[in-house]
């Protein structure tokens, strides 16, 4: 299956993505993972990682190359939703890294109990425990390794709950916002690999989210001004071409941007951090019992209409749904 298709919340339509090099994406997880080993692993190691980053979005050469330019032009973006102005916009890297005016073109309903979704992504909901019908065993990530080693507390305390997979595509606007509102106690970086976020990718490589570089926040909501809904781990998974994970978080607008640190209190919707340009993807996690999904979300994931490469590997339903930034994903029970 070459197309890969999603449903649009904002009209329930179904959509087909527009996959960035998917073709070398396929070439290398494919053909060359399979007969070239060493070179797939040097290819999605730091070093080249951050090197492709520089090329595809710092490098004017690499951009004709490459057919950014096409592709930049093919994304669509709302520049009056920016920040700054379109004159500001002289690189790939600027138009990854924007700005958007989000207290406007992203609006958040006034809901204590809600949770909202940390970024302009595609989305599936699932759970952790095998007596749900939305549980998907091991297909994004390995729950054991996400945490990394030394973690079992968190293991225990986030096992046979539910979580969110967010898929933010290269055309997204790539700052993250926090889903809930509460007190950080806990906040670590996980070593790893880069490897690519798209279908592709992830249907080749055994649950790839446990396996990337991520950054995990800890944050619990049980407490004066929270969502009250337990603890919610956020993991900042970074890709190919994804350098790193900035920790900005403002309380106002873009404000005074500060490094995220244990007992600082989270307001929701907030931006906390920025992507570098490329694909990523956010992974929140949530104690047992504590939420209920958006029905759209189960619905949409089931759909029977809508060609998913996910769906096609896994032979069962599993469509993504895109959303913006803000938008209410779940309800505290």
């Amino acid at each position: 299956m070459k197309k890969h298709q999603y449903v649009v919340r904002e009209d329930n339509s179904i959509a087909t993505e527009q996959l960035f090099g998917d073709k070398i994406v396929r070439f290398l997880y494919s053909h060359t993972r399979e007969h070239a080993p060493s070179l797939f692993r040097m290819v999605t190691g730091t070093r080249m990682s951050h090197l492709l980053g520089v090329w595809n979005f710092d490098m004017k050469l690499g951009a004709r190359l490459l057919g950014n330019k096409k592709f930049l032009n093919q994304c669509g973006v709302n520049f009056e939703e920016c920040v700054d102005d379109i004159s500001f916009f002289t690189d790939a890297r600027k138009i990854f890294e924007r700005k958007i005016k989000y207290w406007q073109c992203r609006p958040m309903l006034d809901e204590v109990e809600s949770v909202v979704s940390p970024a302009d992504s595609r989305i599936i909901v699932g759970s952790l425990s095998n007596t749900e019908a939305l549980f998907i065993k091991d297909k994004f990530f390995q729950y054991e390794e996400l945490f990394g080693c030394f973690r079992d507390h968190w293991r225990e305390r986030f096992g046979g709950g539910d979580y969110v997979v967010c898929r933010l595509t290269p055309d997204k606007y790539h700052h993250n916002h926090t889903p809930v509102a509460g007190v950080v106690v806990d906040f670590f970086t996980i070593g790893g690999a880069y490897h690519s976020c798209n279908p592709s990718a992830i249907i080749e490589i055994a649950t790839p989210y446990s396996k990337n570089k991520r950054v995990v926040t800890i944050i619990d909501t049980d407490v004066e001004g929270g969502t009250g809904i337990g603890h919610v781990a956020m993991i900042e998974v970074t890709a190919l071409m994804i350098g790193d994970v900035v920790q900005c978080y403002s309380d106002v607008k873009y404000e005074n941007p500060k490094q995220i640190t244990k007992g600082m209190f989270l307001k929701k919707g907030q931006p906390k951090s920025l992507y570098r340009p490329g694909s990523s993807t956010d992974i929140l996690l949530f104690e047992p019992g504590r939420i209920t999904f958006s029905k759209d979300l189960i619905l949409s994931r089931k759909r029977t209409d809508v060609h998913s490469r996910f769906s096609k590997k896994f032979g069962y339903p599993l469509v993504e749904l895109e959303l913006k930034v803000r938008s209410k994903i779940a309800s505290r029970k």
